[in-house]
């Protein structure tokens, strides 16, 4: 089963939140708050949304910083995933 996001949706997997202490205990993902960064996992296709003409500026692969309260979570085959509207990714992270 994969995600096909309609419109001007993307399909987000939020990356692993992991922190290392000063005296090396590593944190768990569940013991700190979720990261707003994700990598793109699906793009939909853009094209007329609620009349204006939205072209895609992200693409699957792209690392992204998306709003706190932004997208609808979904968990398919014990994988969690956020599908977002593209006006909530707020930046790419370039390496």
């Amino acid at each position: 089963m994969k995600l096909v996001p309609l419109g001007d949706k993307v399909v987000l997997k939020q990356l692993v939140a992991e922190e290392t202490t000063k005296s090396g205990i590593v944190l768990a993902g569940q013991a700190k708050e979720k990261p707003q960064q994700a990598e793109v996992i699906a793009v939909g296709p853009g094209g007329v949304v609620d009349g204006k003409e939205v072209t895609m500026q992200v693409k699957v692969g792209d690392k992204v910083i998306f709003s706190k309260y932004a997208g609808t979570e979904v968990k398919l085959e014990d994988v969690e995933y956020i599908v977002v509207k593209q006006n909530d990714i707020v930046a790419v992270v370039e390496d």
